[in-house]
């Protein structure tokens, strides 16, 4: 019995099916690709606390997918089974930042457009992504906005805050309010002068008022 014999033959053809020029070539695009995307993300990122594990994620994705769509197009019946396989495949990890999604399906299209040969349409499609990305995620509007976590004594102390932060900034807007026996607590989302924050300080002296905090807000989070 040959060495053939033991694998039915089968198994070596599916190892020399993809040529090693291939999967070399296939690898180092993905990576390089995948590093791309990674230092993208690292640079519109917008979140409270940067995670490297995500933007290596990114480049490790980039590569899989890869090597998994190339593997796919040399066997039809693999791609079968590889169906299967990630059909049962359950992802538990909760996505905060809608962009993160797009960097994801970046990542997965690249891999999978690179291994189907297109080659240069990946290049310039993750170099036109990344451009964009760079122009619109970096973009800085023209006032920020803040929020105002106010606590006063009674109504009157909240008539006089309100106004006084009227006066200096060019938006207000009430988001919340909670008032309870001898205390009121609003937040006012506002909209700054050239991001003066220090009537902040004058309003917290004023009569009837305990406390002003003020942090940046996206809609998302504050911090």
């Amino acid at each position: 019995m040959t060495f053939n014999d033991i694998f039915k033959s089968s198994f070596l053809e599916n190892v020399s099916s993809i040529s090693m020029v291939d999967m070399v070539l296939t690898i180092v695009l993905s990576f390089c690709i995948g590093l791309f995307i990674f230092l993208i993300y690292k640079k519109t990122y917008r979140g409270v606390m940067y995670s490297s594990g995500f933007g290596t994620t990114l480049v490790a994705l980039t590569m899989i997918t890869s090597i998994v769509i190339l593997a796919v197009t040399s066997n039809v019946v693999l791609s079968l089974g590889m169906v299967g396989a990630l059909s049962i495949v359950r992802f538990r990890t909760a996505i905060k930042d809608p962009l993160d999604i797009a960097f994801l399906f970046w990542s997965i299209g690249a891999g999978i457009i690179l291994a189907a040969g297109m080659i240069p349409l990946a290049v310039m499609g993750s170099v036109c992504i990344g451009l964009t990305l760079l122009v619109f995620v970096n973009q800085k509007s023209h006032s920020h906005p803040y929020m105002v976590v106010l606590s006063c004594t009674d109504h009157n102390a909240e008539v006089e805050a309100r106004d006084f932060i009227a006066k200096h900034v060019i938006r207000s807007t009430v988001k919340s309010k909670s008032a309870i026996k001898g205390a009121i607590e609003l937040n006012i989302e506002v909209r700054l002068k050239e991001d003066d924050t220090d009537f902040i300080n004058t309003l917290s002296e004023m009569s009837g008022v305990n406390s002003a905090v003020i942090v940046s807000y996206n809609g998302d989070y504050m911090g």
